[in-house]
């Protein structure tokens, strides 16, 4: 038998939720990594002309890390409102933002046109962006976890996760497909802007689904018990709870991102400087390869994160984190030949042990934290991490390759951010048999304690 507050809902609702947290993560991560391939490829000459080709991607990088430095104040003010009004107000206002601001991107004018106004544009833009995702993941990942049932927690929440490679495949087949028709003159002058443009359409698509969805039923009912006890006046600020019960949480979180965001961007964001750069493979050779990827990635997320719900969170977790150490000497070894499809095999092994770090993260995460600071505490642990993790990861590496001419020292700091997040997930306790529904001093339990028996559901 099912208790009331962890009984699932009807069989029709939870695909339809995850759909529409599936969709708009998928257009937020579009959005986001299409910022991020063009940084790479063309914006170092539209917006930073007159430099160096690897100063002008290095200061094209910096505008990419800009968006992460927003997404902890995203994390911050979605999180508070997303905990106090509910998961499903704030993700529609992330969805029409992060598009907004994609859309303008496609209309901005060069630095050819209005000189350094352009740089600073394409700025503010990217702080749009990194913002509205910043508020995203969290309410995501949580409005899936918080419908599902208990017992497959791991493989639903796994879902909203393949929106990252679903907008990394989408990005990346967008741009592959205009670099193959168009000469690279047509593509720097006007084509770049398509993909940007088509952001308009997808966020219609996605406003239409998620607003069909329905608030959490966690987040119903501990509101409502909330209530019970006090007026809403009273209660503290959810940043205040989650930092007072939390705070080793949130800690933990933040080291799990290390490795898990770090390798994701140099694999993915990186290596399309890398490749080119050094390793003499074309423009569309790795944007192919990244694109085949990206596609196996996808398929991956829900295996690894069926997997957690059988032998827990952690171990899946450790066993991703440790695959993609050791697997970055050889990374580089296999894009340096300069073949094709090492350059597959490379990225696809990569984006596959990524997959063992991010498929439990949303489960893991969510787990942690009691209902009504759970926006706050997961998307704080999560967006934190990421200014110090994947916000300078491809800057970092492209100075790294500037300065020694050697992907061993990039390497070797990934390596170390694996090292970061196999202490945090060792340290941490096993979250797989959690009641979302306890809330906190209920029962005179922490909410982050581990019951004596598994979640029983139907």
């Amino acid at each position: 038998m099912a208790s009331p507050t962890t009984a699932p809902p009807p069989p029709a609702s939870l695909p339809r939720i995850v759909a529409a947290s599936l969709i708009g993560t998928t257009i937020e991560w579009y959005d986001f990594f299409l910022y991020g391939s063009a940084a790479a490829l063309v914006f170092n000459k539209l917006f930073f002309p007159g430099s160096d080709p690897l100063v002008g991607t290095l200061l094209s990088f910096l505008t990419y890390a800009v968006g992460f430095a927003a997404r902890p104040l995203g994390a911050l003010v979605f999180g508070h409102y997303g905990d106090r009004l509910g998961r499903k107000k704030l993700l529609v206002l992330s969805l029409v933002l992060m598009g907004g601001a994609t859309f303008a991107i496609g209309l901005l004018p060069t630095h050819a046109t209005v000189g350094a106004a352009a740089p600073v544009l394409l700025t503010l833009l990217r702080l749009v962006q990194g913002f509205a995702l910043g508020g995203e993941w969290g309410g995501a990942v949580l409005l899936v976890s918080e419908h599902g049932d208990a017992r497959r927690r791991g493989f639903w929440a796994s879902w909203p996760q393949t929106g990252a490679p679903a907008g990394q495949l989408l990005a990346t087949g967008v741009l592959s497909l205009l670099t193959a028709v168009l000469s690279d003159d047509a593509f720097g002058t006007w084509g770049w802007r398509i993909p940007f443009l088509l952001s308009g359409v997808l966020v219609l698509v996605g406003l239409w689904i998620r607003l069909s969805v329905d608030e959490s039923p966690v987040f119903k009912e501990a509101l409502e018990r909330a209530e019970a006890r006090r007026d809403e006046a009273d209660e503290k600020p959810p940043l205040v709870s989650v930092l007072r019960h939390h705070w080793r949480d949130i800690l933990v979180a933040m080291g799990a991102r290390m490795a898990e965001n770090i390798s994701y961007y140099v694999i993915t964001a990186f290596i399309l400087v890398y490749a080119t750069t050094s390793a003499g493979v074309s423009k569309q050779t790795a944007l192919n390869a990244v694109l085949i990827a990206s596609a196996v990635h996808f398929a991956v997320i829900p295996a690894w994160g069926a997997l957690s719900d059988r032998v827990g969170r952690r171990p899946v977790y450790l066993l991703g984190a440790a695959g993609v150490g050791l697997w970055m000497f050889p990374f580089f070894a296999l894009v340096d030949t300069g073949s094709f499809g090492y350059l597959i095999l490379a990225v696809t092994v990569g984006l596959v042990l990524h997959g063992a770090m991010y498929a439990p993260q949303a489960a893991f995460f969510a787990e942690m934290f009691a209902t009504r600071m759970r926006y706050s505490g997961a998307s704080i642990g999560a967006q934190f991490a990421s200014v110090a993790a994947g916000a300078p990861a491809p800057l970092i590496a492209t100075a790294l390759l500037s300065d020694y001419d050697s992907s061993t020292p990039i390497a070797l700091y990934v390596i170390a951010a694996v090292v970061l997040t196999l202490v945090a997930v060792t340290l941490s306790r096993e979250t797989r048999h959690r009641d979302l529904a306890r809330v906190e001093g209920e029962d005179g339990e922490p909410a982050g304690a581990a019951p004596a028996t598994e979640a029983r559901t139907v």
